[in-house]
């Protein structure tokens, strides 16, 4: 192990143009991954925040004793689709309406009886929010004696599961497309270090060298400069990051996600040196 160590830091030494132009190139590769990762991060937190706000608006019948609501609360808090329950009682909604809707303030003003109802207010749990799941939970809401109208906004809450749908059928494909050129141009990248040293390999085999002994500084080789080139392309995406939160708000990698991007590119540099190698070995 201690020689391997020492031919891939020779590797380094020898070449550290090439070195350097290697990893660059990977860095860079990964960085324009990278920045579509970022750009679907983003996306895809600006609709689960857009998500936040589908719920299921029961509105109660007058007269309702407080008790009979009491129970159907923990009843609807049991379904498995169900984050939580809100009770808006008449009094709380009709402020609510006179700090939202301003422009009625003369209207409010008028009132001799407060028309608004009291409601309960359903919030899904994050993976139940979407059309289907909210008409069903409307429809079992309607069982309830004392519930007189359900509402859950069906046609914006379809045109979200719309939305969602295109953002991961086009994230997946572009994300594939990135990742393939990305692939690519590492592979390249990597096979020209191996044809840099393709006379050192001839020599190595002439002198009696397993294969396994020839490999081993490569794949750390393409291991190392994988890994530099991950490192450097999340040091790219985050200058990037911090350049657009100068002007506008966004979402960064979590600590899993940026750890296991540039475990990719360590994974990628060793894949793709064990087949340049492998296949420069087969035509010595």
């Amino acid at each position: 192990m201690r020689l391997v160590l020492r031919e891939t830091m020779l590797a380094f030494r020898r070449a550290p143009l090439l070195s350097a132009l290697s990893i660059s190139t990977i860095a860079f590769s990964l960085f324009v991954f990278g920045l579509f990762g970022l750009v679907a991060v983003n996306i895809h937190a600006a609709i689960g925040t857009a998500a936040e706000r589908v719920e299921v608006v029961a509105y109660l019948r007058r007269g309702t004793p407080i008790e009979a609501v009491t129970l159907g609360i923990a009843d609807i808090q049991a379904f498995p689709e169900v984050e939580s329950v809100g009770h808006i009682s008449e009094a709380e909604a009709l402020a609510r309406a006179r700090r939202e809707l301003p422009e009625f303030q003369d209207i409010f003003e008028d009132l001799e009886v407060n028309p608004l109802p009291a409601s309960l207010e359903v919030r899904l749990k994050p993976e139940f929010r979407n059309a289907t799941t909210a008409s069903t939970v409307a429809e079992r809401l309607k069982a309830f004696h004392f519930v007189e109208d359900v509402r859950f906004g069906n046609d914006w809450v379809q045109k979200l599961d719309r939305l969602r749908t295109i953002a991961t059928a086009a994230g997946t494909v572009i994300g594939a497309a990135f990742a393939l050129v990305a692939i690519i141009i590492i592979g390249n990248t990597i096979r020209m270090a191996v044809l840099h040293r393709s006379r050192e390999i001839a020599i190595m085999r002439l002198v009696g060298a397993t294969d396994g002994f020839i490999r081993r500084p490569f794949l750390l080789e393409g291991l190392t400069k994988g890994l530099l080139g991950g490192l450097l392309a999340l040091g790219l995406c985050y200058g990037a990051w911090s350049l657009v939160g100068i002007y506008h708000a966004a979402e960064f990698f979590t600590p899993t996600e940026s750890a296991l991007g540039v475990a990719a590119g360590g994974l990628l540099g060793l894949l793709r040196s064990l087949l340049s190698v492998g296949r420069h070995l087969r035509s010595v």
